[in-house]
Order: C-alpha cells, then sequence, then structure tokens
C-alpha cells in the first residue's frame, strides 16, 4: 500500500483552469440574490416608487377643480411616474453595495483569488446588476403607470399605452432608472467604500444641482443640462425641461456614457490597486 504524506498532499498542484466569464456571472447572481438586503432594497424600490407615484396622482385627483386650478400642458403619463426621483436613491444604494460590500467584509479578495482576472470579475458583477436592475426598474415603471392611471378618475385626464409619448416616457424612465443603478455602481468601483460612494451619488443626483445655482445663469444653463438630475427631468418630461436641455433619448445615451466611462476609471484602478 502507498502512504501519501502529509508534506506530499500539502504540494499537490491546484487544477489547472479558470473561470469562465458565464461562471463568474454565476457566481455574482449567487451573491446577489442570496444576500436578504437586495431583495429588501429592490423591493423597496418597487413599493416606494409607487407610493410617491400614488400620493402625486390622488394629490391631483383631489385637487382637479379647485378654483384658480389649471390643467394646460398636463401630462399624466409623467405625473404617474413622479415615483421615480425617489426610487433612483434607493437603487443607487443596491448598486454602490453591489460593489462596496466585497470591499468592506474582506470578500473581494477571496473573489479575486479565485478568479485574478479582475476586469471578468468586473464585467460580470455588471452584467448581472444590470439585468436585474433593468428588469425591476421596468416593472416599477409600467407599474406605476398603470397605477397612477386608475387613480385619475374622472373628471381627472388619464393616459393609455397608445397615448402619444407615454410608450416612450415609461420605457425611458425604465431605462433611465437602470442606468442610474449602474452609475451608483461604477461610483462604488471607483470608491470602493460604502459610505463614501453613497455621499457621492447623493451629492451628484441631488447637491450639486443646488451648488451649480450660485454660478451666473449663463455658465449654470450651460452646465445644467449635462447633469443626471436634469436628464431625469427631460426623460420623464416634467415640467418645461427648456431649449437647453437634451432630448430624452440622447441624455439617456450621455448618462450611459457617465456609466461606461465610470466603469472603465473603475476597471483600470481596479486591476491596478490592492484588493
Amino acid at each position: 500500500m502507498t502512504t501519501i504524506s502529509p508534506t506530499t498532499a500539502l504540494h499537490k498542484p491546484m487544477p489547472t483552469g479558470r473561470y469562465s466569464l458565464t461562471d463568474l456571472m454565476r457566481s455574482e447572481w449567487t451573491k446577489l440574490q442570496s444576500v436578504r438586503s437586495t431583495k429588501w432594497t429592490l423591493g423597496l424600490t418597487v413599493v416606494i416608487g409607487l407610493a410617491v407615484s400614488a400620493i402625486a396622482t390622488l394629490e391631483t385627483t383631489s385637487h382637479w377643480n379647485s378654483p384658480g386650478s389649471t390643467h394646460f400642458g398636463f401630462d399624466p403619463t409623467s405625473l404617474s411616474l413622479t415615483g421615480v426621483f425617489v426610487a433612483q436613491l434607493i437603487i443607487g444604494v443596491l448598486g454602490v453595495m453591489v460593489m462596496s460590500a466585497e470591499y468592506t467584509t474582506g470578500t473581494i479578495r477571496a473573489t479575486f483569488s479565485a478568479a485574478p482576472r479582475r476586469t471578468d470579475v468586473l464585467i460580470a458583477k455588471t452584467a448581472v446588476f444590470g439585468f436585474v436592475a433593468l428588469v425591476v426598474a421596468m416593472v416599477t415603471s409600467f407599474l406605476s403607470f398603470f397605477l397612477g392611471q386608475a387613480l385619475l378618475t374622472s373628471p381627472a385626464i388619464h393616459a393609455t399605452l397608445s397615448t402619444p409619448n407615454a410608450m416612450r416616457e415609461i420605457v425611458g424612465t425604465g431605462l433611465y432608472l437602470a442606468i442610474t443603478g449602474l452609475f451608483a455602481m461604477a461610483l462604488a468601483t471607483i470608491i470602493r467604500h460604502t459610505a463614501g460612494s453613497i455621499s457621492a451619488f447623493v451629492g451628484i443626483l441631488l447637491v450639486l444641482p443646488s451648488v451649480l445655482r450660485a454660478f451666473p445663469d449663463s455658465i449654470y444653463n450651460e452646465i445644467d443640462k449635462f447633469l443626471p438630475s436634469r436628464i431625469g427631468a427631460a426623460v420623464l418630461q416634467i415640467g418645461p425641461s427648456g431649449h437647453d436641455s437634451f432630448s430624452p433619448w440622447v441624455g439617456l445615451l450621455v448618462m450611459l456614457a457617465y456609466t461606461v466611462a465610470l466603469l472603465v476609471v473603475g476597471g483600470v484602478l481596479t486591476n491596478r490597486r490592492d484588493a
């Protein structure tokens, strides 16, 4: 009988092989759906989005015939989608946690040890979270529309899917919400710290527009159209977007370009920095 000494077993070579991108995507999917906070956050994205939209439409319906109320240019579709402005913050937090949580707990070291090609890990995370964010965003957008229109009872004006621009606003809102989640994840790829990434995300979305208003109008108007908040408003057509704003589809492409650029920078830094 041949006896294998402990020393020989200890130095037994590891299998040579490499995880494929598909394997990494399966791994990322397992991580994403096995964490309880993910399910809670995705659920809150839908619930809060619907709740805010319901409140907005009920308020409009109850005051439709109030003295002095005017409804020129009223857009029932955009009104029913206003909940996206709150939902984007929630899905953004999830996007941050998808990336930063592993750095906070230190499990990213195990991930990179198992898959040394860090760019593939980033691509897998982006693909899996992007798919989940898109599905949740579209569900939130369509449900908000249907709920809002159901609550806009007579005499208030309501819309259907065949109403001009309605489908464009619904789909555009879903795309904007999903891209915003990826934008937050891209920030976390660079910053790697949960609190810092969330602060940067909220600062860009909410604080930066207010800070820029301190600049002269000539400067503010030129910068404003590039801000994510202005792009979101143009997609939703909430109020007059102004002649300097991008069109909805161009704005979404600009937002996507921001996200891709941040992911590229994050990928470069991920390969250069220690885990």
